[in-house]
């Protein structure tokens, strides 16, 4: 279309240019045939000489306008392609010609270089291990690193509405100076971020820095000085008692130090329970804020799982139900925890339903189930035991919670089995759901989602 167009803007100055040139001649052997200076027949011969060169030379002057036009057009495109003829016939044009080339040969090496440069500069932004976003004219986001992909996903939103974001960005637009704020996301999780607002004329640019991490590990060493100290305070003053009745009273006395001995191990024990636990739940917590990239096909864990307790089961007596099907939709998950996470609920059912009782484990997609979003799976373990006081729910995954402290402590539980439980299920961005009729036993239902496409 281009093409054309120069062709017809080159041709008609071509053709008025070749008429200027024969108008002349013309003239004069006009003149001389009128005057009998010239017979008529030399003087229209000579008229058809010079106008068949200047036809000729008007042709081969429009064919070079044709083509600087296309030289110049070159120069203007944003492609690196050359025209295909770019050799100039009028002896005049051709080294004017050659520089128009040699300029767009210029033109385009810069032109690759800042290519090139672009290249660069977008590939070390894409690889910025912190979330970077893109802001156009109008505040809406045009633009996301991988990082922010990662860490936001379809959460953007909710960090462009924070109040002290909208702050930071109306502040760099007034100084267009670099703004830094310290802002918390609830949801989906609870996150600490440092964001740093970069007003570049036009478009804006926002750095999110990730400081949960670094913040969750501090809280994690003044709740784990604070529980400890709590929860191993009596099992502690039970052995130093007891060290002391061994020493003195009871030193002779090997009945009561037989007794003694073993009381102390099963306090030592439920220390070491308490310990474990307290660094399993702070090791969650740490990395609670990143989602879990492995793929998961939860069937043959959850069959894993059930294995590994058998001898619980034959001890209680108990059976468990099983019904898993075996296309279950995939899960972006962490191994390690959904293994406690299950072992926590189905130790739980044991421990807590009835001796001779039966667990069931269920597992389906949620397309089925109002209660939670489609794009996921439900995972199901419900006892028959006797059940759970409702107003005892909403505290159930509280750190050291207890319904029953005695028996709790009886059957060996620390009072973290369901916190861990909890935050297992917010790394994944989950749901835990529990339903509990007294008498009748409890369910404990955790929504998972699935992998998307």
């Amino acid at each position: 279309m281009r093409e054309a167009r120069l062709s017809r803007s080159s041709w008609p100055a071509a053709l008025a240019f070749m008429l200027a040139l024969g108008a002349l001649p013309t003239l004069i052997f006009g003149l001389l045939v009128s005057f009998g200076a010239l017979d008529w027949l030399p003087g229209l011969l000579s008229w058809g000489i010079c106008a068949i060169v200047a036809l000729g030379f008007g042709a081969l002057l429009g064919r070079d306008i044709t083509v600087m036009a296309r030289l110049v057009n070159a120069l203007r495109a944003d492609d690196d392609k050359m025209p295909p003829e770019t050799v100039l016939l009028v002896p005049g044009m051709r080294s004017l010609g050659q520089e128009v080339i040699n300029l767009i040969r210029t033109e385009q090496l810069r032109r690759a270089r800042l290519r090139n440069a672009a290249a660069a500069d977008h590939a070390l932004l894409e690889r910025l291990p912190d979330p970077l976003l893109g802001l156009d004219e109008a505040g809406a986001v045009n633009w996301r690193n991988a990082s922010a992909v990662s860490a936001f996903g379809t959460e953007t939103a909710a960090l462009l509405r924070h109040p002290e974001l909208r702050a930071a960005l109306a502040e760099a637009a007034q100084t267009s100076q670099p703004v830094r704020k310290s802002i918390v996301l609830a949801v989906p999780v609870p996150r600490d971020l440092d964001a740093t607002v970069i007003p570049v004329g036009g478009p804006t640019y926002i750095l999110v820095t990730d400081r949960t991490r670094e913040r969750s590990i501090e809280k994690m060493r003044a709740d784990f000085v604070a529980n400890s100290s709590h929860e191993l305070r009596t099992p502690l003053a039970s052995l130093i008692g007891f060290i002391e009745t061994l020493r003195g009273p009871a030193a002779d006395d090997v009945e009561a130090q037989q007794r003694f001995l073993g009381i102390m191990a099963e306090q030592a024990m439920r220390m070491q329970r308490v310990i474990a636990d307290l660094l399993s739940l702070s090791r969650i917590e740490i990395s609670e804020h990143q989602p879990p990239e492995e793929i998961l096909f939860l069937p043959p864990l959850l069959e894993r799982i059930i294995a590994g307790l058998e001898p619980m089961l034959k001890a209680n007596a108990a059976h468990i139900d099983v019904a898993i099907p075996k296309d279950l939709p995939r899960v972006p998950a962490d191994t390690d925890q959904l293994t406690q996470l299950f072992t926590n609920l189905l130790d739980n059912a044991i421990k807590y339903g009835k001796r001779g009782g039966r667990i069931k484990v269920t597992a389906a997609p949620a397309a089925g189930d109002q209660r939670f979003e489609p794009a996921g799976v439900l995972i199901s373990v419900a006892d028959d035991g006797a059940g759970i006081a409702r107003e005892h729910i909403p505290r159930l995954t509280e750190r050291f919670y207890r319904v029953d402290k005695g028996r709790s402590r009886a059957v060996g539980g620390t009072g973290l089995g369901l916190a861990i439980v909890k935050h297992v299920v917010n790394r994944h961005r989950g749901r835990l759901v529990i339903e509990s009729i007294e008498g009748v036993g409890t369910t404990f239902t955790v929504w998972l989602p699935i992998l998307s496409s």
